[in-house]
């Protein structure tokens, strides 16, 4: 055989033996990236309706994270939190749901993944995603005012119920942002009915459509846009802003428009009393016993957390219920992250999440950081909320079914769990998918 011969066949065999090296590693190297869903590839995935039914306290359990269900259980102790619920996701993957505590002391039902609870202001960010829909369907747009006959709230009760003219500069943005120019000089119009239905003499609790009128007959606590007061009363607002545009009932809207579309399943209205819990929904605790009086003036006196407010009529300032891994969902629906679907543009997304050095609060969320940390925080005297997204695609959400005396200050001890959850077993939390549909013989 002649040298060149030889000499092309080496080559062949070099070649060849490349060519094979290059595609065992190439196979193993995407047999990895099928066991790590934090780095799955860009493609939406179907969504599973049955998701949440799926959800057990055992399925988080894995190797490494018994110190860490100590850690929360101590912090349930410190604090006498009866329950809470915890979801972890990394880049749009569900990695970690689970219940502590117990859902119903007195009958005795553990905290699962699947109990939903009360989210009090995280409510705001269902709210601020619905009106971004409408947006960009082009039925509003952030600058579209309010109130007068050419607002979007034109009703001439509205209109003829206003006093401080300046009240129709009001536009939805500002509302969003909470720099509508409600004060709370006279108490937050959500909070005291009481005192409201003893004001007015009326028969019984003003529905929001009568409550508005009687609002917007007082003056505002500076123009709108030029200042900035946390506003229960703007976020009902937008309720009511949605249900004029769309005509349709706002929580059968934004189930229908926004939840259901983002994979979400276990959102439901909040109600006032035990009897009329939703399914799944835990008992509430408050941080005392002390019987207050009934918020629709009947003179009962009642359980702080079951009559003391009226929680439904909050709608979209503070009247949902959700599970921690539905809260995780809509988040993902929502972050850019292509891998679940997202609800909402990216433009939209950032006009969400937009951080702004001069700005208490952003639109929806609470606080935007200049890390790009999204923090979405609710408080009620039964219930608090935590969610953390943050810059490295990983997002913390955190219930409980317990008010803590502390208040919304309580979402700082809240913070500081997650920092130290997060620092210690972050690493150790399994690579896998609790979204997604169940492979055939699994």
């Amino acid at each position: 055989m002649k040298r060149k011969d030889i000499k092309i066949g080496l080559a062949i065999i070099y070649t060849t033996a490349i060519v094979c090296t290059v595609a065992v590693f190439s196979l193993a190297y995407l047999k990895q990236r099928q066991l790590a869903p934090e780095e799955k590839e860009t493609v939406v995935e179907t969504i599973d309706p049955e998701w949440s039914e799926r959800l057990t306290n055992e399925l988080s359990d894995a190797p490494g994270l018994d110190r860490m269900d100590h850690d929360i259980e101590r912090f349930l102790g410190k604090w006498n939190i009866k329950g809470m619920s915890v979801a972890v996701t990394r880049n749009d993957s569900l990695i970690y749901a689970k219940g502590y505590g117990m859902a119903d002391v007195e009958e005795g039902r553990p905290m699962t993944p699947q109990n939903i609870m009360r989210m009090a202001s995280a409510s705001k960010l269902v709210t601020a995603i619905a009106i971004m829909r409408l947006v960009e369907e082009g039925r509003l747009r952030l600058n579209s005012k309010v109130f007068g006959p050419d607002g979007l709230l034109n009703d001439s009760a509205y209109t003829n119920a206003i006093k401080d003219t300046r009240l129709f500069d009001v536009t939805v943005d500002h509302l969003l942002q909470h720099k509508g120019g409600f004060g709370l000089g006279a108490g937050d119009p959500m909070f005291n009915t009481k005192d409201i239905i003893a004001l007015k003499n009326l028969p019984g609790p003003p529905s929001n459509e009568e409550l508005t009128e009687i609002v917007l007959g007082r003056k505002l606590a500076f123009s709108p846009g030029k200042g900035f007061r946390y506003s229960n009363f703007g976020y009902m607002l937008l309720s009511l802003v949605i249900e004029k545009v769309t005509g349709r009932d706002y929580w059968e809207f934004v189930t229908d428009e926004v939840l259901h579309p983002a994979g979400c399943y276990r959102f439901r209205p909040a109600t006032n009393y035990y009897a009329d819990r939703n399914d799944d929904e835990v008992h509430y605790y408050g941080p005392d016993n002390v019987p207050v009086e009934e918020y629709n003036g009947s003179g009962r006196m009642v359980e702080r957390v079951y009559g003391g407010s009226n929680v439904n009529g909050l709608v979209g300032a503070g009247g949902w219920c959700a599970s921690a891994s539905d809260l995780a969902r809509l988040v993902a629906a929502t972050d850019k992250y292509p891998y679940v679907g997202n609800i909402i543009s990216d433009e939209s997304i950032d006009s969400l999440t937009a951080y702004a050095k001069d700005d208490k609060i952003s639109r929806g969320w609470s606080e935007i950081n200049e890390t790009g940390k999204w923090k979405r925080t609710g408080t009620l005297s039964s219930t608090h909320t935590l969610i953390e997204r943050f810059p490295n695609g990983e997002c913390w959400v955190l219930l409980t079914n317990s008010g803590v005396y502390k208040g919304h200050h309580f979402s700082r001890e809240m913070t500081d769990l997650v920092s130290d959850l997060r620092a210690r077993y972050s690493a150790t939390l399994p690579r896998r998918d609790l979204w997604a549909r169940p492979q055939s013989g699994e």
